[in-house]
């Protein structure tokens, strides 16, 4: 696989929304804008009872923001459109009256993990591992930041960000509460994601709607909050130090 995409299947009540880049899945704008619609118009489809998020490949599950995109930022205003991008995928998920199970079979960096913690119920493989790797780029976790803080606490919220160098394993995610199963194969993995998926598509849909809500309770401001963290870091973006941070990452990859 060389295209980027994002795709949609719906079977039996289970919508599975699939997202796919070359770069370890990495998320340029028009794979956000496309995210951020599936996710829309799969809460608005009456034969959709249940999704689940997921990517493509074996290794990574999402490495955050497109590098490459970063890189040719040039204004404030073209700074806060693309951080804008991963505020309206947060932003879709939460609002979207359906549960979403993601589906996560590897490494999670940067909006990738805020992708996860987004998703209310997370089913990971073993390997999967997770960083916060924004401040290590001249920027900050500030979009993202409180879709993992409300998973995860204050405290183990403000370790990966601070630490943003380091990788935690899946039984630290696990622990602090991002994940709420870890598998040991990828058979495993997806069989509880078929057994949880299906439960929920004979569940009552106006109960887990209610129950969505419930959970969410107290995020009703994100709409504007993440608009703030995007111009944040669509400043940050600007700065020399940033652009030297991106590139030393880059060659890395």
């Amino acid at each position: 696989m060389t295209e980027a995409y994002v795709k949609t299947e719906t079977h039996k009540g289970v919508t599975t929304i699939e997202f796919f880049h070359p770069k370890s899945n990495s998320l340029p704008a028009k794979i956000l804008e496309e995210l951020a619609n599936e996710i829309h118009f799969a809460g608005t489809h009456d034969e959709t009872k249940v999704i689940v998020l997921r990517s493509a490949g074996e290794t990574s599950f999402c490495a955050g923001a497109s590098f490459d995109e970063l890189l040719v930022i040039k204004s404030e205003a073209e700074g806060l459109k693309f951080f804008s991008g991963f505020a309206n995928v947060i932003n879709a998920l939460r609002k979207c009256p359906k549960f979403v199970i993601g589906r996560i079979q590897g490494k999670c960096a940067g909006g990738g993990v805020g992708l996860a913690a987004a998703t209310d119920y997370v089913i990971a493989l073993h390997t999967a591992e997770i960083k916060l790797s924004e401040l290590a780029m001249g920027i900050g976790p500030f979009v993202v930041g409180p879709a993992v803080e409300r998973k995860i606490g204050t405290a183990a919220f403000s370790a990966l960000a601070i630490d943003a160098v380091t990788w935690r394993n899946s039984d630290w995610a696990k622990r602090k509460g991002m994940f709420a199963e870890v598998h040991e194969t990828v058979e495993n993995m997806d069989e509880s994601i078929v057994r949880l998926a299906n439960h929920l598509a004979h569940s009552n849909p106006a109960a887990m709607s209610e129950m969505k809500k419930m959970l969410w309770k107290g995020t009703e401001h994100w709409d504007e909050l993440l608009k703030e963290r995007a111009a944040i870091s669509g400043t940050l973006v600007l700065s020399e130090f940033t652009k030297k941070a991106i590139e030393k990452f880059k060659t890395k990859i």
